[in-house]
């Protein structure tokens, strides 16, 4: 294994992470919803927001196979990584600023 490679390795892992995190959030806040009284309009967002999810998280397991390749599928596995990780940080936060409680 190369530097790169690690280097490749450990970012996919990270953006594997990020857009798990995303998808959890969602799932817990479908779950919220549904059980209670006039939650409708909080799970059709979430349904509205899953098609983002899986696709940041295809392309972090995308790049995550990349990273089996040589330097050049390492460094298109890294790109693919942060852009995975970027747009699944950004839409969690989206999400959390929308139904974030108390204060």
């Amino acid at each position: 294994m190369d530097i790169v490679n690690i280097i490749a390795v450990v970012i996919a892992i990270a953006s594997l992470l990020a857009t798990l995190a995303h998808v959890g959030y969602l799932a817990m806040l479908n779950s919220a919803a549904t059980k209670r009284a006039g939650g409708a309009p909080i799970a059709t967002y979430v349904r509205s927001r899953w098609p983002v999810a899986g696709a940041t998280t295809a392309g972090a397991l995308v790049a995550w196979l990349f990273t089996a390749g040589g330097t050049v599928m390492d460094i298109l596995a890294i790109v693919l990584a942060v852009g995975s990780a970027a747009v699944a940080t950004k839409a969690l936060q989206a999400t959390q600023a929308r139904y974030r409680s108390g204060g």
